[in-house]
């Protein structure tokens, strides 16, 4: 497929608090707020016979689950869920799935890696820890300040997920779901989450990408303490270079932003914005050797708040590991104990 393909964004209105705008026949939009500054998710409806299935749930909060019960009283035609998708386990996807679960009787469908992930955040192991963070960017060059500030924040994943369904229906890469009348192609991605799930409709010429492919930033894309010297930056390009092979034409759902054609495109600019990112840093490098929290300036030219810089510095690690392991930066620690990369 061709790259050169511009970007288009057919539908000029959002869809309403607690309102359902179609988007293609038999599935259904809706817009949940974020209290962050990203400010929004969007989710999905997709009619499955005399029933629906959801894609992704929001946060699990009270502001969200009101707007559910705005959804259940006016946007359903009467139906009943059949299950929920939930593509991966950060909490504005998981965070309504135990409780849709349990008001309907029915399962998360979703990889492996996203149901035990989510369990192992919500319960603290597997270095999923704020302890474990903090020992991760300290090795990093982020300072006792930062590390105090990190700590502070808590544990944010168990308010945003308050519980989760304790068993799933396995989602595979390239198995086809039946939801209603249409196939629908499961689509593993790796670099933002462990496996997260995106969902293709040939027929009805449709991807709902979550957060692998949106429409004006990047994903986040950061090394965690539960594999420290991981490369989640190349898996992620290897991820999206997949969506290049869907018609040129697709219609793309992504969970922020709004829908938008223009696929390979986007990936194209988004393969151009992380190469853009890998000389600047290769660049910084060449001068002294430099850890993560030395380089956040040159990724992030803006002021970080806290909650900021716990995004940021697991991107910067990711990006120091893929000039790394490319051959193009050698890792050093120093006296300190810090982490650096100098020019090979």
């Amino acid at each position: 497929m061709a790259d050169h393909s511009p970007i288009e964004f057919p539908f000029a209105q959002l869809p309403g608090p607690g309102a359902a705008v179609e988007v293609a026949p038999g599935v259904r939009w809706l817009r949940m707020p974020l209290p962050f500054e990203l400010d929004h998710i969007n989710l999905w409806l997709i009619e499955d016979g005399d029933a629906w299935t959801i894609v992704d749930s929001g946060l699990g909060n009270a502001a969200t689950r009101a707007l559910w019960e705005q959804v259940f009283a006016s946007g359903l035609n009467g139906r009943s869920v059949r299950r929920v998708v939930v593509t991966h386990y950060h909490p504005d996807h998981a965070g309504n799935a135990a409780w849709l679960c349990g008001r309907f009787g029915i399962q998360a469908w979703m990889t492996r890696g996203e149901f035990l992930t989510a369990h192992a955040v919500l319960h603290g192991v597997a270095s999923f820890s704020a302890e474990a963070f903090a020992a991760l960017f300290r090795a990093n060059g982020l300072g006792d300040q930062g590390t105090a500030t990190l700590l502070a924040r808590g544990d944010l994943y168990r308010k945003l997920v308050p519980e989760f369904p304790a068993e799933h229906r396995r989602l595979l890469d390239g198995e086809q779901v039946r939801i209603g009348e249409h196939p629908w192609q499961v689509i593993v991605g790796y670099g933002h989450a462990p496996e997260h799930a995106s969902l293709y409709c040939q027929e009805l010429n449709l991807l709902i990408s979550g957060d692998m492919l949106l429409p004006k930033i990047s994903t986040n894309i950061s090394v965690r303490p539960v594999d420290p010297d991981s490369d989640p930056l190349r898996l992620f390009l290897d991820s999206i270079r997949r969506y290049r092979d869907l018609d040129g034409n697709v219609l793309v759902l992504p969970s922020h932003g709004v829908p938008f054609r223009g696929a390979q495109a986007r990936v194209a600019a988004l393969e151009a914005h992380h190469a853009t990112r890998l000389e600047a840093l290769q660049a910084a490098c060449r001068s002294a050797p430099r850890s993560a929290a030395d380089v956040l300036e040159v990724l992030f030219r803006r002021k970080l708040d806290g909650n900021q810089v716990f995004f940021a510095m697991g991107e910067a690690i990711a990006h120091l590991h893929c000039l790394h392991y490319a051959g193009h930066l050698r890792r050093e620690i120093g006296p300190d104990r810090v982490i650096r990369y100098a020019a090979a």
